[in-house]
């Protein structure tokens, strides 16, 4: 009796110790078990497949401030020659004032004009355009001169002329030669004290009021000289 006991009691202890090595295997395989397939789409009545993930709203970045804002808009700043303070306008913003571009001929109100005697070459006077103006000038063809007592405008020489008009800023110059007399002894030579220098017009013609001028002492002329058109460097009006 006592050893069919003993029996027992081993067997029922093997039954015990093989259950749970089978739960502890269970647990295991739990433990790693797939997740499964994922659920299948939801159909709509229209037959097409439907994702059953939950929708986030839409965001789209909106601009903040008003649409009037939000426009392409110039930047605002100080304009020139304003202080700095924006006026609102409606339409369009006000341009900048453009710088002075104003353009007019060289006349007796906007220049001065002298005469001097230069010592290369001989029987030569040079005269000297200043614009004292604000604003460009432009010395048009060549001086109409006249000397005192003179009946006609003394002579131009055509093989001057520059490939532009001479423009003036203000402040700067332009020259014109005056050979006052042809070779020696082909013409009657004439004393003169005084100058009078027409301007000329961008269609050629002259303005009424010329500027007047004392000529150096014992200034003599004769008909075969002649005034150059305007230069702009006076080493090339006294080239003639």
């Amino acid at each position: 009796m006592r050893t069919n006991r003993i029996r027992t009691t081993a067997l029922a202890a093997t039954a015990l110790v093989a259950a749970l090595s089978l739960t502890a295997c269970g647990g295991g395989n739990e433990g790693t078990k797939s997740a499964g397939p994922a659920p299948a789409a939801a159909s709509n009545t229209d037959g097409k497949a439907e994702s059953t993930a939950p929708r986030t709203p839409e965001t789209t970045a909106r601009p903040t401030g008003t649409p009037a804002e939000n426009a392409s808009t110039p930047a605002r700043g100080k304009h020139a020659g304003g202080n700095g303070n924006e006026t609102a306008h409606s339409g369009t913003e006000k341009a900048a004032p453009a710088a002075a571009t104003a353009r007019t001929a060289c006349t007796t109100a906007n220049t001065t004009v002298t005469a001097t005697e230069v010592t290369r070459p001989i029987n030569h006077l040079l005269l000297t355009l200043k614009n004292t103006g604000s604003g460009l000038c432009d010395a048009y063809y060549a001086p109409h001169l006249g000397f005192d007592g003179a009946q006609s405008v003394f002579p131009i020489l055509e093989d001057s002329k520059p490939q532009a008009v001479v423009t003036l800023a203000p402040g700067e110059e332009a020259y014109a030669g005056i050979g006052l007399t042809g070779e020696p002894g082909q013409g009657t030579l004439h004393k003169s004290k005084n100058l009078s220098v027409h301007f000329a017009k961008r269609n050629g013609s002259t303005y009424d009021t010329p500027a007047k001028l004392k000529l150096p002492a014992e200034t003599y002329w004769d008909d075969n000289g002649f005034v150059t058109y305007w230069q702009s460097d006076r080493a090339t009006a006294l080239t003639f």
